[in-house]
């Protein structure tokens, strides 16, 4: 039997990060059973309680990104940048690993960096169309860079590029459930439709406060509401409800699974790791773009699918007045949420943790 390799996988912060990270170490695991793998990442972020969820082990650095609203905030910025390189430093020395994956949040950068510094081959993931500064900075020194979409040449080295799609969460790969089992599971009515409310893993604000505002209208167009806030707004969400038999609130959805297989349509944000998801699962989508992303690349990644017929999209200004509205509208056109449903089946990739882990051990071997 081959030895195994030991990884270090940094990154995390949302579960755009969180779950291609877990996708590709089970890859590996699944290709390479004697595979070993410690995970790296932000002290109180939601990485430090996912991953153990996962069954891998987490270490936590004193690191967190630049305050842009609150400039005073940065103060203590500088000292947690040198912190968390003595840090990594006593991780690479203990765990002494042969590789180290990166795939985007605030611990990337300092273990990338110094694995790096040390000469241990290190591989990217990059799962948006845009770029983050600190993938562009660590290319320089990748081995593989692994990217969600093509034209990624003014960011990276092209020789170094792998278009590989995004990896995808295996329980969502091979979510197939019975939709009365998971539309059960939520406590709601078998015989109503479905409307799924994700605004990303930490919630949206344009989404909550559009739902909130017109949450009655669900109820009498005899639609329910499975309604995942984020953890800033789910007590308001939650009187907001009070108790309505048509909704389900929460502020993070640990099944997935579950919660598509009962969806009839999808409310999300349009960051690369939900377009992925919503291609596999198939449901009819109205997108509500992140309007602070960089290069507006969720509203590009958005229109990518508008314009090919497998969605729609409201513009976060005008969530409040228009998103509701819609999402009711696309409710009662059976014919056209089958069109969307044809057209988003067309882009599923779901074996990019795979061809990443195969890549990954490749290299190394």
């Amino acid at each position: 039997m081959e030895e195994g390799k030991k990884f270090i996988i940094a990154g995390g912060g949302t579960g755009g990060h969180i779950f291609p990270a877990i996708a590709i170490a089970n890859a590996i695991k699944k290709l390479s059973p004697s595979s070993t793998f410690l995970f790296v990442g932000a002290k109180g972020k939601m990485e430090m309680e996912k991953i153990p969820l996962a069954g891998f082990e987490i270490k936590g650095l004193s690191i967190s990104g630049f305050n842009r609203s609150s400039l005073i905030k940065n103060i203590g910025l500088p000292y947690k940048i040198v912190k968390s390189f003595f840090q990594v430093a006593d991780i690479t020395a203990k765990y002494k690993p042969d590789a180290v994956i990166g795939v985007g949040g605030y611990s990337t950068f300092p273990m990338l960096r110094y694995a790096q510094f040390k000469g241990i081959p290190t591989f990217i993931h990059e799962a948006n169309s845009y770029a983050g500064k600190s993938n562009i900075i660590l290319a320089k020194k990748a081995d593989l860079i692994f990217t969600a979409t093509d034209k990624m040449e003014s960011f990276f080295p092209k020789s170094k590029i792998r278009i590989t799609g995004n990896p995808v969460r295996d329980e969502i790969i091979n979510w197939r459930i019975d939709k009365k089992e998971a539309v059960e599971f939520f406590g709601l009515n078998v015989s109503k439709k479905v409307v799924l409310v994700i605004g990303g893993s930490l919630g949206a604000r344009s989404i909550n406060e559009s739902i909130s505002n017109s949450i009655e209208l669900f109820e009498q167009n005899d639609l329910q509401l499975i309604w995942q806030t984020g953890k800033v707004y789910f007590d308001q969400a939650e009187k907001k409800s009070n108790r309505k038999q048509n909704v389900f609130v929460t502020d993070f959805i640990n099944k997935m699974n579950y919660a598509y297989a009962a969806a009839d349509i999808v409310i999300s944000r349009s960051g690369a790791m939900s377009i992925s998801e919503l291609c596999i699962v198939k449901k009819p989508v109205v997108f509500v773009p992140f309007p602070y992303a960089a290069e507006d690349h969720q509203k590009v990644n958005a229109q990518k699918l508008v314009d090919q017929n497998a969605a729609l999209m409201v513009e976060d200004k005008n969530a409040i007045k228009e998103l509701v509205p819609k999402v009711i509208a696309l409710s009662k056109e059976a014919a056209l949420q089958k069109k969307m449903v044809d057209n988003i089946e067309k882009l599923i990739i779901n074996n990019a943790d795979i061809v990443i882990a195969q890549q990954i051990l490749d290299y190394l071997n």
